[in-house]
């Protein structure tokens, strides 16, 4: 049942990436409307996908990277659209829609087969950790899309050619100040994941820290974020620098996460 609400899932965001992109060209209302309410749909067959998925697996669906990036994308969607709630910026949809697609897709192509967790690793730990990383990247992914919407902006106004995207785009100040919240946030998330992962290393093997590729990446990507709210605090870091630097450390993070899991077969090797 998890399958088809999946793919139900992954043809609507094709809709609603569609809709957004034709958005962008023509700068109608009624586009972006209809986008965010097919976005919405999707979510809820995504949120339907996941549970279903946990209840068959009798776990949290997050120990494969068919799993991982499933999870990966839906909390993206769910931050985007509480900052929707709050932010009102609606064309941040534009590149969160097509990144949640992209992950989907990549899903899609991956081994759906439910792989039951290595008994040693099974934990109340599991859900906790698990859900702290993935909406900390959900944070950084939602900064990097800022970044990303800061440059183009930025190249508007430097050129003095200001058409297209510049009048849906919100300023640069906006889009700064967001990003910086996205750090604020997505950083500490950061922090306790990897001190509820140590935890429970304890608690599964009886060692906190034991030097695994995805624990040297995890602290990696710490100290370049860290590196940056550092800059951000005492150095003045904004602007194009500051989105430059956040887009860079999250597409470490998301190389380093796929093809840890690609080598080891799950994230951090759970399955049995």
């Amino acid at each position: 049942m998890s399958d088809i609400f999946f793919y139900i899932t992954a043809a609507i965001y094709l809709c609603s990436t569609c809709v957004y992109t034709a958005y962008l060209f023509s700068r109608k209302d009624n586009l972006i409307s209809f986008a965010e309410k097919a976005l919405i749909t999707g979510f809820v067959f995504h949120t339907l996908t996941i549970v279903v998925r946990w209840i068959e697996a009798g776990r949290t669906p997050a120990t494969s990277l068919h799993e991982s990036l499933t999870l990966f994308s839906w909390l993206t969607v769910v931050l985007f659209l509480l900052m929707l709630v709050k932010y009102r910026q609606r064309v941040l949809g534009a590149f969160v829609s097509p990144f949640a697609l992209i992950l989907i897709l990549t899903a899609s192509l991956l081994p759906k087969k439910i792989i039951p967790l290595s008994p040693v690793l099974e934990s109340y730990w599991l859900p906790v950790h698990v859900m702290l990383a993935f909406l900390g990247n959900a944070f950084f992914a939602i900064a990097f899309f800022l970044g990303i919407m800061y440059i183009i902006q930025e190249h508007y106004l430097k050129s003095r050619k200001l058409k297209g995207l510049y009048f849906i785009l919100p300023s640069l100040d906006t889009l700064d100040e967001l990003n910086y919240k996205c750090l604020q946030y997505g950083f500490p998330l950061l922090t306790i994941a990897i001190i509820t992962g140590a935890i429970w290393s304890e608690y599964a093997i009886g060692s906190y820290w034991d030097w695994k590729p995805r624990q040297i990446w995890s602290l990696i990507t710490w100290f370049l974020y860290a590196a940056l709210l550092h800059g951000r605090l005492t150095a003045g870091w904004r602007g194009k620098k500051a989105a430059i630097f956040s887009g860079t450390a999250f597409m470490i993070l998301l190389g380093s996460f796929i093809i840890i899991n690609f080598v080891s077969g799950g994230a951090h090797g759970l399955s049995q």
